[in-house]
């Protein structure tokens, strides 16, 4: 998998630890909702403040 995060439009970098504890985390919270593929291919999350 690919994650990458953006603060302000700027690329943070990611260790490999933090790309599987980051995809394992919204895969799992995403496909446990009702109504999402199996076969989905990407997941955008956008938090703004």
């Amino acid at each position: 998998m690919d994650v990458k995060i953006f603060v302000d439009g700027e690329e943070i970098d990611l260790s490999e630890f933090v790309v599987k504890i980051l995809s394992g985390t919204l895969v799992g919270a995403v496909t446990s909702l009702r109504g999402i593929k199996k076969d989905w291919k990407e997941i955008e999350v956008k938090v703004t403040r």
